[in-house]
């Protein structure tokens, strides 16, 4: 029978304190972040102080009017005594930065769809039945969870009635499973439909989208005339009708450094105009030190807390920009090429190279790069841009000299120079057959082509690879590029 007893067993452990987990996740805020992070700081710790804030302008650093020596050169003249037409002029300038100002929030789907329902001379059930259905639609006006299982308890024989009637609301074809299923809709309710544009859409669709007109001109017997209209009238349809309204808006990216080329050298800036200089507050910075005249203990420990805290924030926030600027350089030395002669001369670099260069672990570097960017000559990048993996090389003897963004932008390079040489051909030209359309032109350049080309610039790579780049660049294939 086995025992038990107690064993002595001496274990190491790393306690997450509460100014360890600010000063981890304060590492990986990008600035705007880090902005309100310190205004929420500031908030809630009465030690902490803005000594310069960058990022504002006080009335007082103005010029002061030309000609004028005090208050009263604001105030103009006028026969009213109680009226001054500056008054008037701020009263209308705030009037309007603050309609300007106000939040507005542009009509969703759902708002659009619910107040054409409103309208509608409807039974109450089925009033109800259409609010479920336009609520269970996403921003492309599809149905998130099936009707059937969302409406068990409804009477089934009125779900497809309502939807058909939702289908008819502007935007027309909502309320439905797919984009097959909105395009049908939208034939439906079309004014002027084209005869066969429904079986082109119901039994075609897939071989539209590649393309392959003989394909549907065969099965469906008709002229290539004829499908030409079809399509040309299928592409006045709108596939994600619900994207009108769609409530997504553009974010800005507002880099953390900059880095600039002056006489031959590259100078990293750090992008702390945002950033308010912190300082602890004099008055608790006084308390402190005559902590001995305070009687009561709540007292000492409130004002020694905060003061323990501001000056740990203050710390770990300039902790942070210098580990954000001691990665950026050595960034900028592992990628001087890349800052030099732009995106395709980027070298294979891991968080493990540049954690070793400035004497920090791997997941430092992976938290200060995260969310964060860099303007350069080049353009706006993310941090996490310069980390590419390399790729096979022939003729190297010590490793890859291309990395996986490099040979990207080479591959965008090669599609782009070859497109750029095509010039078009005159009907009955000779020399424009399709095989030397696919062999030499860029609108035609196979991916078998550039791994050729890339195999010559001693790049060793498979075809489903520059297939696979070339799809993460948004380069459609040799075929599709053909068509257009």
């Amino acid at each position: 029978m086995q025992s038990q007893r107690p064993v002595l067993r001496q274990v190491q452990k790393l306690k997450m304190t509460p100014q360890l987990y600010q000063a981890v996740r304060l590492m990986a805020l990008p600035l705007q972040e880090l902005k309100t992070t310190i205004e929420e700081e500031l908030e809630k710790n009465p030690a902490l102080q803005v000594e310069e804030d960058r990022s504002t302008v006080s009335l007082d650093s103005l010029p002061a009017r030309e000609g004028g020596d005090g208050e009263g050169d604001w105030f103009d003249h006028s026969s009213d005594s109680g009226y001054s037409r500056a008054d008037g002029e701020a009263a209308s300038d705030a009037r309007r930065q603050f309609i300007e100002g106000a939040l507005s929030q542009p009509e969703s789907l759902q708002e659009h769809l619910l107040s054409q329902l409103a309208l509608q001379p409807i039974a109450e059930d089925w009033f109800r039945i259409g609010e479920l259905l336009i609520r269970n639609l996403d921003e492309n006006g599809f149905h998130k969870e099936p009707p059937e299982i969302l409406l068990q308890d409804e009477d089934k024989e009125l779900i497809p009635r309502v939807i058909e009637l939702v289908q008819g609301f502007d935007p027309v074809g909502t309320c439905v499973k797919d984009v097959r299923e909105s395009l049908l809709a939208q034939i439906r309710v079309h004014p002027h439909p084209h005869p066969r544009a429904a079986e082109v859409v119901e039994n075609w669709l897939e071989t539209l989208e590649k393309q392959r007109l003989k394909e549907i001109e065969k099965g469906m017997r008709i002229s290539e005339t004829a499908l030409k209209e079809i399509v040309a009238f299928v592409r006045t349809l709108d596939p994600l009708p619900g994207r009108n309204f769609s409530r997504d808006v553009v974010r800005y990216v507002l880099p953390d450094v900059q880095v600039l080329l002056q006489d031959g050298e590259f100078v990293i800036v750090l992008n702390d105009e945002m950033i308010p200089v912190l300082g602890i507050n004099p008055l608790f910075a006084d308390m402190a030190r005559r902590k001995g005249e305070a009687k009561d203990p709540k007292t000492r420990q409130f004002v020694t807390q905060n003061l323990q805290d501001a000056r740990w924030f203050i710390r770990t926030i300039g902790q942070r920009n210098e580990t954000l600027l001691k990665v950026c350089r050595a960034i900028v030395e592992f990628q001087r090429e890349f800052f030099l002669k732009g995106p395709k001369y980027m070298r294979p670099l891991t968080l493990k190279d540049v954690a070793g260069e400035i004497g920090v672990h791997e997941a430092t570097v992976s938290r200060i790069t995260s969310s964060k960017y860099i303007q350069t000559e080049w353009g706006i990048f993310a941090l996490k841009h310069f980390f590419s993996n390399s790729v096979s090389a022939t003729g190297t003897s010590s490793g890859s000299r291309f990395s996986k963004e490099g040979v990207k932008e080479i591959i965008k390079e090669i599609i782009e120079q070859e497109s750029a040489k095509e010039t078009p051909q005159a009907p009955g030209a000779r020399g424009g057959t399709r095989g030397e359309a696919h062999g030499s032109g860029g609108r035609g350049l196979s991916d078998q082509k550039i791994v050729e080309i890339l195999a010559g610039k001693g790049v060793s790579l498979a075809r489903r690879t520059v297939a696979k780049y070339r799809g993460e660049l948004a380069i459609e294939s040799s075929y599709q590029r053909r068509r257009t």
